[in-house]
């Protein structure tokens, strides 16, 4: 076994939100094991850890069964030439972080060969797609979970699984600063401000910004005093530039380079898209409409495997619809306007969501970086 000065644990996390999940999995990680090595695929948190990635990060997110088509032979090529390297370089452990359609497969070989292998995220088999179960039995040598309801549903199935809590929870202030945030971003302290978040992959550019810009542009047409903010990952700037132009919002909407958290201390509101960041929405106890629109044929094909009548993380967490959720034919401009100005007119109805979500945060905080490296330290140790 290797001593913990020579310890090497690959990680591959597929895009933004798990490159925030790895970055903040690495802090247990190194406090364990400081001389740690790290490589593999990631993005900027873990780079900032000493994390060597091979890749960029970007190439692997994609989302949707169309969308991965088109690119299935690039991505199925850095599998196999990822796959090789870590064969050849044999580190101690290899880590998934969520992108479970690239990973698992990828754990399953490497575990095939001795490799012991985390996945750090439950896949969502309680939501949709519980045939997965049988993929995840062969890939993981344990599950990381951050969901406290997951554990149990996958040891009824013969997977050893922990539940760690969600890193973001402890990331996120039970109470955020929302005049600190605006101040921050250049903000007026007494505006009213809807934070638009149409994701972080080009194809959610593609097929949700214009409406989430449409529907600014009618919000502000109705209330010409509301002010608009857009975090954007840097390589998209250029679509969403012309995205804006086409809707007539160009300059009227605050762009801003990432800082997605800001935005969303600083607004009252956000319309944004079905993803991980609505459960950091419900953590920074905003009023939020969730809206998703994707090819035609993905959704089809997604609906099909669907167990639950949520598609919002905030909605399943809290077993009901307690935010809006506008998807596909239903996420037009005009509905998703009408929505998000609705709680712009419900104080009561947001202080009640605030409180759910309070308590939400409250079932979700966990020391997530010492019980994340007690459960791996067991795994290297078993």
């Amino acid at each position: 076994m290797q001593t913990a000065e020579q310890r090497r644990f690959a990680l591959v996390a597929g895009e933004a939100s798990g490159d925030l999940l790895a970055g903040l999995l690495l802090d247990g990680l190194q406090a364990r094991w400081p001389d740690l090595q790290t490589a593999g695929i990631g993005g900027p948190r873990m780079l900032a850890h000493g994390f060597q990635s091979w890749w960029p990060q970007e190439k692997l997110a994609v989302r949707g069964y169309i969308e991965v088509l088109r690119h299935y032979a690039e991505i199925a090529g850095i599998r196999r030439q990822l796959k090789a390297r870590l064969l050849q370089e044999r580190p101690e452990l290899f880590i998934g972080v969520d992108a479970p359609d690239f990973n698992l497969d990828l754990e399953a070989a490497l575990r095939s060969q001795g490799i012991k292998t985390v996945h750090f995220v439950c896949p969502s088999i309680w939501a949709w797609r519980p045939e997965r179960i049988e993929k995840i039995r062969a890939a993981a040598d344990h599950v990381l979970c951050i969901f406290p309801f997951e554990p149990e549903l996958l040891e009824k199935q013969g997977v050893g699984a922990s539940y760690v809590g969600h890193p973001i929870a402890n990331v996120i202030p039970m109470t955020p600063d929302r005049a600190a945030a605006r101040a921050a971003l250049g903000l007026a302290p007494d505006a009213q401000i809807v934070a638009l978040l149409p994701g972080s992959r080009r194809s959610e550019i593609r097929y949700l910004a214009a409406r989430f810009f449409a529907a600014a542009a009618l919000m502000q047409k109705s209330r010409p005093e509301l002010q608009f903010v857009a975090p954007i990952i840097s390589s998209l700037r250029a679509e969403v530039d012309a995205l804006l132009q086409a809707s007539g919002m160009a300059g009227r909407v605050k762009l801003l380079d990432g800082q997605s958290h800001a935005a969303l201390a600083a607004c009252d509101a956000t319309l944004i898209a079905s993803g991980t960041a609505t459960l950091e929405a419900a953590l920074f106890k905003r009023p939020m409409v969730i809206a998703y629109n994707m090819n035609g044929l993905s959704w089809r094909l997604m609906q099909r495997k669907q167990l639950q009548p949520w598609v919002g993380l905030p909605n399943i967490l809290c077993r009901e619809f307690v935010v809006p959720e506008l998807l596909q034919e239903a996420a037009t401009p005009e509905a998703l306007a009408q929505a998000t100005l609705a709680w712009l007119d419900a104080p009561d109805q947001t202080r009640a969501l605030q409180q759910r979500f309070s308590e939400l945060h409250v079932q979700l905080q966990r020391d997530t970086p010492t019980l994340c490296a007690d459960a791996i330290q067991k795994v290297l140790e078993g």
